[in-house]
């Protein structure tokens, strides 16, 4: 959880204090990147404790700390993005030799494509082959290696130091955001210290207080090495919360950042959630069900009962994912947020969502030209949209149920669209879709009912499950024929109806040519 607030009215030497800090302690943070990249796979509490105790003379054990973890952080983080990198490349290339080994113009199916149309692609996609692989090959010696590439301040800002035209920027605006960008000034909270904090302290009244590293200690005003900032805090949002972490001295993470588009400084507060608690699936199915499907631009949302059945109308829930970061960010949560007060209302404890996953689906290599599809699946934040739909639901008593996203629009629109569709309701393609991820979250198959005989009551196309239910013994089976069913089957008049001991007679073609026929002289018997 985090809560941020202005730093406001800050004096002349408040913001002096503040960048000699943030210049300082970024410069140590640069260097001890630096050394964890080069110790790669080779490092272990002994080398973490070499270079906490390097930082330490510089600053204090406790910036060390935040320091060293820190940066432990984002190794750890560049690590990930590198496997999710080489699973990358390595889907690209799985998608070029499938399509290269197909004849030019060989037309794809709906699970694998086809070839290339021409000579000419062929050629090309032959070409990005060799590099594709080549880059797997570089990327899986790093892997082996434990070696990353990690830019502190980021690369797309790096790389807009030689396009400053294109970033709309001059150069000295550049190396402001650059510079504040690779400052540090964060500190880890201490669970059972004042405040839950010693490094950085906010009291209850909003008063900021930070310890100020060795270097820097000439510049404290307040006694034991501290400065006092002039500014106050008060967390509008999740205030209270805030509050009762601090009161009983929990551990709370700060962190002073500059925004240099705005000129303003800011503080963000951000402390850890117990584990969410999970309750039994048959328990969190009781009352029902909230289908969610994610589109491009908007949540289809259905609510249903704990049979599967669709209750009252489909609802919607539209966010605008373009723009920056922070926008897209709040269209995000303002979209949750309509859909979790809404689910409140319906009275249901679980939302049904499906566990998207677009890593292979957004490869040149596998739609080719169709730049407009892959931009548009690649703008659903999936990842995001999942951490904060399980992070926010936790705050309402909500329980996530994700399931498997195969055919859900598919069997949703052809089991439900047509069916739900009023004189004055139109169902939709992702209404019906959300119906799908209901019932499959509930247990429930997709379809409305199970399939009725396909050509008359001799079930020539197999058993009529639509009179069994998935946990009858037999249902599989074959149905036994007519003629066994018609001797057990009670008379019209209430009684049993005689058995005969005898078949009926059973007629042959004797003589196909003079068209007569002829009776068997053998009676079949029981």
């Amino acid at each position: 959880m985090a809560a941020r607030d202005r730093l406001k009215n800050l004096t002349a030497k408040d913001e002096k204090v503040l960048r000699a800090m943030g210049e300082h302690l970024g410069r140590l943070a640069s260097r001890d990147l630096k050394q964890r990249c080069t110790d790669g796979l080779e490092h272990s509490t002994d080398t973490w404790a070499t270079r906490k105790r390097d930082l330490t003379e510089e600053s204090s054990s406790r910036w060390a700390g935040s320091i060293t973890k820190a940066t432990h952080d984002q190794w750890a983080l560049s690590r990930r993005c590198q496997l999710a990198h080489i699973q990358g490349l390595e889907a690209g290339v799985r998608t070029l030799v499938h399509r290269l080994s197909q004849p030019i113009g060989e037309k794809g199916t709906k699970r694998a494509p086809g070839g290339y149309r021409s000579e000419h692609e062929w050629f090309h996609k032959s070409r990005r082959l060799h590099t594709l692989t080549a880059r797997l090959e570089q990327e899986g010696a790093d892997r082996e290696a434990g070696i990353v590439h990690v830019v502190r301040g980021g690369k797309r800002l790096a790389r807009n130091r030689h396009n400053l035209a294109a970033a709309q920027l001059t150069e000295e605006q550049w190396r402001q955001r650059w510079g504040a960008e690779r400052w540090s000034l964060a500190a880890d909270g201490e669970s059972g210290k004042r405040f839950g904090n010693e490094t950085i302290r906010v009291t209850p009244d909003g008063e900021v207080s930070i310890k100020l590293p060795a270097p820097l200690a000439h510049l404290a005003n307040t006694k034991h090495g501290r400065y006092v900032l002039a500014a106050t805090v008060t967390f509008a949002h999740r205030g209270e919360e805030w509050r009762d972490r601090i009161e009983v001295n929990r551990a709370v993470a700060y962190r002073i950042h500059y925004d240099v588009q705005r000129g303003r400084w800011y503080l963000t507060a951000s402390w850890q959630r117990p584990v969410v608690t999970t309750i039994p699936l048959e328990t969190a199915r009781a009352q029902g069900m909230i289908g969610v499907d994610t589109n491009a631009d908007h949540f289809a949302a259905y609510q249903l009962d704990a049979h599967g059945n669709p209750v009252g109308d489909p609802h919607r829930f539209h966010y605008d994912l373009s723009g920056t970061a922070n926008h897209r960010d709040a269209q995000i949560r303002h979209a949750i947020t309509q859909l979790l007060h809404w689910a409140k209302r319906s009275g249901v404890i679980a939302i049904g969502i499906e566990d998207l996953d677009f890593t292979a689906e957004k490869t040149r290599e596998k739609h080719g030209r169709r730049k407009r599809f892959r931009q548009l699946i690649s703008g659903i934040p999936t990842g995001r949209l999942k951490a904060r739909l399980v992070s926010m639901a936790a705050e309402t008593d909500l329980i996530i149920v994700a399931v498997d996203p195969a055919y859900t629009s598919q069997w949703g629109a052809q089991h439900w669209q047509k069916p739900m569709t009023a004189p004055h309701r139109t169902t939709t393609r992702h209404d019906a879709a959300s119906i799908a991820i209901g019932r499959r979250a509930l247990g429930h198959p997709i379809r409305r009912r199970t399939a009725p005989p396909l050509y008359h009551q001799s079930d020539d196309a197999g058993h009529r499950t639509v009179q069994a239910d998935r946990g009858t013994r037999g249902r599989k089976e074959t149905r036994r024929p007519v003629t066994e069913r018609a001797h057990d089957a009670p008379g019209r008049t209430g009684t049993t109806q005689r058995t005969r001991a005898t078949s009926a007679p059973k007629t042959v073609r004797d003589a196909r040519s003079a068209g007569t026929w002829v009776q068997d002289p053998l009676l079949l018997t029981d």
